[in-house]
Order: C-alpha cells, then structure tokens, then sequence
C-alpha cells in the first residue's frame, strides 16, 4: 500500500500557516512598538525601529515562502516611502536596507528594483550602493526571468551614468539591456533594444554625451514615482539642451536636441 500523502500536504499546510504567522508577528509587533514610539512623536526612534524590523525580516526562516516575506517588506517599504511628513524629518536613508531584505528573499522581484533605484538613488541619494545591490542579484537573471529583465539593466545604466558618471559601466549595462530586450519579437522590446544600442553606442563614441544622458534621464521621468522626481528629470533634459512634451493620455515624449 502506498503511503498516504496527507502527512505532507499537513506539514506543507503547517509551514505555510507558521510563515505566514511569523510575518503576521513582526507587523503586530512594529505596530505595537511603533505606537509606543510615535506617542512620543520621536522619529528618529521610530527609525530606529524601522531598522530593528528590517534585521528581523532578513534573519527570520521562511519555511520556503521567501516570496511571503519579499511581499511582506515590500509593503513596510511602501509606508515608510510613503510618509512624507516622516521622511522630511529623518531622510530616506533605511530604502537600501529594504531592498537588501526584499532581493533576498526573491531576487526575480522586477519591479522592486525600480523602486530600488529611484528611492535609495534619488531620494536616499545612494548610487553606489544602489548599483552594489544590483551587482549582487543580476548574476541571478535571465533575459526572461524574470519576463522583460532588461529593463533593470536599463534602471542600472542609468544610475551608473547619471549618478556614478561611470558611461564606460553604464555602456556596457546599456549593451547588456539591448541584447536581452532583442529576446522578444514585440514592437515595444524591439525599440527599446534599439534605443539601448543607439545610447550605449553614444557612451562609447563620447562618454559626456549629452545625448545619452537625456536618454537615461528619460527612462527616470517614465519610471518616476512622484510628481517632484518627474519635475527634476524634466529640468536636467531641459538643461541637456532636450524638450519633454506631454501627449492627451499625460505619456511623456523625450525629444533631443536639434542637430
């Protein structure tokens, strides 16, 4: 007689709910102290906090739901980006530290690392250790996992470019993005390959092209999260000597400048 398979579907039942419960732990246990340290409206307690939380989450076992736990900080990230008011006091210096948890835990999060760049590059105002935490999980990828990588080749290129004013890096992440998007057969790939050629190509023929910085800054005003970091993307094109236009639907259009 073949063994039963209930006592596996149980403990795969069981270390679901214990995961899921030791997530569920920590947020009642930051929101507990976090009332505590807001009573005394302390926000460099509170950040304290904050970074407290984060060693927690990169150290507590996932049982296998690692994806559990990139979701989990993920959403903390959200609201501790999100605070504004919070952030005017204190900065946003813990973003990098999100990231290192959640890439962690699932190094195929596309979209976590533009949230990566964009916060602990522009608004921590970490580039270096943006593009270290980059390094660290791209050896992971594929061009297909996951889907459409390259544009975290692109989000890298452009940190590298703008930030570290690294073009020889920046090229060569710009070459590694046009190979991956050349993957897939569709229109909008297909133009970003080309796109990523033409600024790598620029990079290489003039490392302070003008051109390929208006570039990277256009692919930061498409990706930004506010309105404040669509504003600064805008004013460094304008100042390239490039023009933004805004259609009906509010997309953005990069134009350079006039030959």
């Amino acid at each position: 007689m073949s063994p039963s398979p209930l006592p596996t579907r149980s403990l795969k039942a069981a270390l679901s709910v214990t995961a899921l419960a030791a997530a569920a732990g920590i947020g009642l246990l930051q929101q507990q102290r976090l009332r505590t340290l807001e009573a005394g409206t302390d926000p460099l307690a509170v950040v304290a906090q904050q970074r407290q939380q984060l060693q927690l989450l990169a150290q507590v076992p996932s049982f296998g739901f690692d994806n559990v736990l990139a979701d989990w900080t993920m959403l903390q990230f959200i609201q501790y980006f999100g605070d504004a008011e919070a952030r005017r006091q204190t900065g946003y210096g813990l973003s990098p530290d999100y990231f290192e948890v959640i890439l962690e835990r699932d190094p195929y999060f596309r979209d976590a690392y533009l949230f990566l760049s964009i916060s602990s590059t522009l608004f921590a105002g970490q580039p270096a250790r943006t593009v270290k935490i980059f390094e660290q999980y791209l050896p992971q990828l594929t061009p297909t996992t996951p889907e459409r990588a390259y544009v975290i080749w692109r989000y890298k290129g452009s940190d590298e470019l703008l930030f570290l004013g690294d073009p020889q890096a920046a090229a060569q992440s710009f070459e590694t993005a046009a190979d991956w998007a050349s993957v897939y057969d569709d229109a909008e790939s297909q133009a970003i390959a080309a796109a990523s050629r033409q600024t790598a190509a620029f990079l290489r023929e003039n490392p302070s092209s003008s051109a390929a910085q208006i570039s990277a800054w256009g692919i930061v005003l498409s990706n930004a999260l506010d309105r404040t970091t669509q504003q600064f993307a805008i004013r460094r094109i304008e100042q390239l000597g490039g023009r933004v236009e805004v259609d009906a639907a509010g997309r953005f259009r990069v134009i350079g400048p006039a030959s």
